[in-house]
């Protein structure tokens, strides 16, 4: 790596400082940037790749604009560490992704340079349009800029950007960052060169007049102009890759290299100067500038701490147990040898989801729909009226954005669709964006949905060769990072929907518990017992439908204590109280341990389970208040 004399980056406080620079001190920033991210995702964890591969086009990007007046939003912000550190957070890069630290994605409560919090592939095309027609209406010049990785255009909403903008010729400027799509190998440089020539001011000038003198030609002018018109069509979709962005009524500028400083800003500078929608496709490379995330960009998407001069990610313990994701992604494969009806479906997540080994196992039956959840659930509701076995394996807080479909295309119709909710309750360092705090609630409330929540990989396994068996929508959520570590029974048991399993007996509380509360409620019990009571626990396993005994058990002990990893509004805990109330349980003192109704923040999964009361010491301090009570 690079060693400088003299750093710019320390000089480097705002997008002001950036335009005092010369084209070669750029290119200086340019690395000290990627090395302060290098050094900091190394020990942190994080989104490297992408943010890599944007350094020269975030420059570019804060030297031709005046930011935070004129507006840049980043689609996810995977691509947002070089903007942060240009922004004033220099300083703070360090807590990138820590408790009480910078975020790892835009947060307009962080700082007035992040014009909208992302996370969520796809929304920057519709808020630049919010943005740019809020402007517009009280006659602000400024401009707006989305700026959209390519594979954040497979999603649906980004299309419905494009097209209502396209219809009100806002003024907004769309920055295409493509690092893997195809559609410009064959390109290159000559297509660059003519779409800036086409759509250079000066001659976008002289076209509107050329066109209004045509125009006044009795009864030729229209005519003339169709013909051209087409023939330029017909040159921009020959030479560039721009016919479908000019089909939405944008004028395309590309493709350009996204890592030439100089003709980023010179591009920009010229694109400044235009009204209407604009869109520039910039060709970047995924890791840029270190060799191991460029040679494996996936990897390095989002990774853990790792070595930085070797790029080895600091591996888990041998003694360490799976993850959950590990142990789905296992049973998956071992289920789809004995049943050729299982497909997998992922939405652009195959490592993500534990599926890359099902894909190569049985790559027929592995199907990547892109960043597109809602189509995900929908395409597999339509393989199930078909009698395949649909997996559909998404991450809790990506499900929310398919909350219609699976109501309307998969629950009215009870269809056979499998859940997999990887990632369920707190995720950590990624944070609010992330957190699967709500997929109890939003899915509960759905006729003919089956939810359940595993205590351990075993049960784990059990529940997918459960719902495999099943027949309608059923869901099982599971949460980030290891399992407990109990010995793996090669044999499943199919579990009968709805039951509970008591795991102790005790005559002074009962403690209902579900999915990752399971054994942090186990641990906590033997606390109970040091202090003279005696608890009942039970893994609820079902958080629909629940298991009717838990009414008889709450009026045996007449003391309850309820524990999950939602929020507490429409879980888990809410069911059981629903519960008791339709059965006409009353006198028997209870006490819910869920999340609160706020956003939970980023920082570690059990620091913030700690923090919010959920954790095992929560758990025995909360039920021997309430036996003493």
């Amino acid at each position: 790596m690079q060693n400088f004399s003299e750093t710019i980056l320390e000089g480097i406080n705002s997008p002001a400082d950036l335009k005092r620079l010369g084209f070669d001190e750029l290119n200086q920033l340019a690395a000290e940037i990627r090395k302060l991210m290098i050094e900091t995702v190394s020990k942190n964890g994080g989104h490297l790749a992408p943010s890599l591969g944007v350094v020269e086009l975030t420059i570019a990007l804060h030297y031709v604009f005046d930011t935070p007046e004129d507006k840049i939003i980043w689609d996810v912000g995977h691509q947002s560490y070089a903007h942060k550190i240009i922004t004033g957070r220099r300083n703070q890069f360090h807590t990138l992704r820590m408790h009480d630290g910078i975020s790892g994605f835009p947060k307009r409560e962080e700082s007035p340079y992040d014009t909208f919090n992302t996370g969520h592939s796809g929304t920057s095309i519709s808020a630049g349009l919010g943005i740019a027609t809020a402007k517009s209406i009280v006659k602000d010049k400024k401009k707006t800029i989305a700026v959209i990785g390519d594979g954040a255009m497979t999603t649906g909403m980004s299309f419905e950007g494009l097209n209502q903008t396209g219809h009100a010729e806002k003024d907004l400027v769309v920055v295409l960052n493509d690092n893997e799509m195809s559609i410009a190998k064959n390109v290159g440089a000559l297509s660059s060169f003519v779409s800036r020539k086409i759509y250079e001011p000066r001659l976008v000038n002289f076209k509107k007049r050329f066109e209004t003198v045509i125009s006044s030609i009795p009864g030729l002018g229209e005519n003339i102009l169709n013909v051209l018109r087409r023939s330029e069509d017909s040159l921009i979709g020959l030479l560039t890759p721009g016919m479908l962005f000019e089909a939405f009524r944008f004028r395309y500028i590309g493709p350009i290299k996204g890592h030439d400083i100089k003709l980023l800003i010179n591009t920009f500078k010229d694109v400044a100067k235009l009204e209407g929608p604009v869109l520039v496709h910039v060709m970047t490379t995924k890791g840029k500038g270190y060799d191991p995330a460029e040679k494996d960009p996936s990897l390095f998407h989002g990774i853990g701490p790792f070595d930085m001069e070797t790029g080895q990610s600091k591996k888990k313990s041998s003694q360490d147990p799976p993850t959950y994701t590990e142990i789905f992604g296992s049973t998956m494969v071992d289920l789809g040898s004995k049943d050729k009806k299982i497909f997998a479906i992922t939405a652009a997540m195959p490592d993500g989801t534990g599926l890359t080994a099902f894909s190569k196992a049985y790559p027929d039956r592995f199907i990547d729909v892109g960043i597109a959840e809602q189509h995900a659930v929908t395409f597999a509701a339509g393989m199930a009226t078909e009698g395949i076995k649909p997996v559909v394996a998404i991450y809790s807080t990506f499900l929310q954005r398919s909350l219609d479909q699976i109501i309307h295309d998969v629950c009215l119709p009870n269809l056979h669709v499998i859940f997999a909710l990887d990632r369920g309750g707190i995720v950590g360092d990624d944070g609010s964006t992330h957190h699967g705090l709500f997929d109890f609630s939003y899915l509960r409330g759905i006729p003919n949905m089956t939810i359940m929540a595993p205590k351990d990989e075993n049960e784990l396994r059990n529940m997918l060769f459960t719902a495999i068996n099943h027949s309608g929508p059923i869901a099982i959520r599971y949460p980030r990072g290891k399992a407990v570590g109990v010995p793996i029974n090669n044999e499943y048991t199919k579990i009968p929907i709805g039951e509970a399993e008591v795991l102790t007996t005790g005559k002074d509380i009962l403690i209902l518990a579900i999915g990752s509360r399971v054994q942090p409620a186990l641990e906590a019990s033997k606390e109970i017992e040091e202090a003279g009571f005696s608890a009942s626990v039970v893994n609820c396993r079902f958080v629909k439908p629940l298991d009717t005994r838990l009414c008889d058990m709450a009026e045996n002990t007449g003391k309850v204590l309820i524990v999950e990893e939602n929020t507490r509004y429409g879980g888990f805990g809410s069911a059981v109280l629903e519960l008791f109330a339709d059965y006409g349980i009353f006198g028997v003192k209870i006490k819910r341990l869920a999340l609160p109704d706020l956003f939970i923040e980023h920082g570690p999964q059990e620091l913030l389970r700690e923090k919010y009361g959920i954790g095992r010491a929560d758990i025995a301090r909360e039920a021997i208040e309430l036996c003493k009570a």
